[in-house]
């Protein structure tokens, strides 16, 4: 056991952008995509998670001087820091169930498959540590590793349920059939929004409110000069980005050189993100294929399977880095101002495009929608993470390969607070508003797969 843990924490101590295209190119060749294709998807698929992450370091290196600038300047402290979801990884690899929970939900995931129980291939391995967090979490209180698998393989399955029914708002929205967005915080929310898009659709005056930026702009052959066509670049994320680089670079206090320099950086992030995602999504589209193809072979009766991948590539939809960029600035003063809140969001903050991505496309491309009903979330995340911090300290603590040392009390805003698993994580404790919550989370669930089926039809 000890050496399938080593095996794993090496494994995984390999960036994202280099482990998942080898799977990815391995996967390619099993199901006979031909050698130049394959080669030329996985570079492909490589650079493009390699663009999302590089943007993502340099988004958080030059807003988190800004944010913590724009905090000791309203006399506030936060005594626990995000450093985003490295030490959550780090403490799931370390857990002596992780050698156990990564095949248990590859073949929970196959039979599932094999007795039409779903559609979703789950082939986003690097995200099986969102799964297997919450057992260590439920293991490491408990003393229990039943426990914390059966926690594990709840996750799995409910995720494993979204991300099937949340594919025909992929399709819908970027034209990309048989694929869905894998990781836990972005699905996950799925029962939510449905219940707040209902709600929306009825209040008189709020249901007509939109901003889709992906299908809006400027009327064609608008003058250059007038106001239409200003109006048009609100539709473009990287003005956006220069907008609030703007606001945040001057309620932080900065000179004229600094303020200048943060509206350029977060603009110039805000035109990769979009870059490296359609790349992601153009790579995967002739592997996909092919595994559908091999796989509707071995189980004849299933069609219309899904793959699940990592939300990278969605970072090519407007509407979806326009809400997370929105909201990142809706995090930092919901931050500062809510009461209970112990974390100032910074190594997760860029997280956020991510985590909304599903929100966005579930309310078609509506960024006003979805700020609303993102609102909420954000208060979520910060009260949940704040209060798991002390358990999350507490296990980098232990962890080898997490230097946690002298740095206080640690989280991940996004992956720390997400509602679904700090429900589970409750609910193996045997606490009673966890049992409680499961009579509307069953029938939102259940309304959930209606509105699928109805958006499959």
């Amino acid at each position: 056991m000890d050496a399938i843990n080593q095996f794993l924490t090496l494994f995984f101590s390999f960036k994202a952008y280099v482990m998942l295209p080898l799977i990815i190119l391995v996967i390619a060749l099993a199901v006979r995509v031909p050698l130049p294709q394959a080669l030329r998807s996985t570079v492909s698929l490589a650079a493009g998670f390699a663009g999302v992450f590089i943007a993502f370091d340099f988004f958080v290196a030059n807003i988190s001087p800004a944010v913590q600038q724009l905090s000791a300047l309203r006399g506030l402290n936060f005594p626990v820091l995000d450093v985003g979801w490295p030490p959550l990884a780090a403490i799931t690899w370390a857990s002596p169930l992780a050698a156990i929970s990564i095949p248990l939900v590859l073949v929970v995931n196959l039979a599932m498959l094999a007795l039409g129980w779903t559609r979703v291939i789950y082939i986003d391995i690097w995200n099986y540590w969102h799964f297997a967090f919450v057992g260590a979490l439920v293991m490491a209180v408990s003393g229990s590793m039943g426990l914390g698998l059966a926690a594990t393989l709840t996750v799995a399955i409910y995720c494993f349920k979204l991300a099937e029914w949340t594919a025909p708002d992929v399709e819908r929205e970027l034209g990309l059939p048989g694929i869905t967005a894998s990781p836990v915080s972005a699905n996950g929310m799925a029962p939510y929004i449905v219940c707040v898009d209902w709600v929306l659709d009825r209040i008189p005056g709020v249901s007509r409110l939109g901003y889709f930026p992906q299908r809006d702009a400027a009327p064609a052959g608008a003058a250059p000069g007038t106001w239409a066509a200003l109006l048009g670049l609100l539709h473009e994320p990287m003005v956006i980005g220069c907008i609030m680089g703007l606001a945040l670079a001057l309620a932080a206090g900065y000179d004229l050189r600094a303020t200048l320099e943060l509206a350029v950086h977060i603009a110039a992030v805000m035109f990769l993100l979009p870059r490296s995602g359609g790349l992601i999504g153009e790579a995967m589209l002739p592997i996909t294929q092919a595994l559908r193809t091999q796989v509707e072979r071995v189980f004849p009766q299933r069609k219309n399977l899904i793959v699940a991948l990592d939300t990278g590539f969605l970072m090519g939809h407007k509407a979806i880095i326009m809400t997370g960029l929105i909201l990142m600035g809706v995090a930092i003063v919901l931050a500062l101002l809510l009461p209970g809140n112990r974390v100032l969001p910074l190594g997760d903050l860029p997280g956020l495009i991510s985590a909304v991505s599903v929100m966005v496309l579930m309310f078609r491309g509506n960024v006003v929608r979805a700020v609303v009903g993102g609102i909420p979330v954000i208060a979520a995340y910060l009260l949940i993470s704040s209060n798991m911090a002390p358990l999350v300290t507490t296990l980098a603590l232990k962890t080898p390969s997490f230097a946690a040392h002298g740095a206080g009390e640690l989280t991940a805003f996004i992956d720390g607070g997400i509602p679904v698993r700090f429900w589970v994580f409750h609910l193996y404790q045997g606490h009673l508003w966890a049992f409680l919550v499961i009579p509307p989370l069953a029938l939102a669930l259940w309304w959930t797969r209606q509105r699928s089926l109805r958006k499959s039809a």
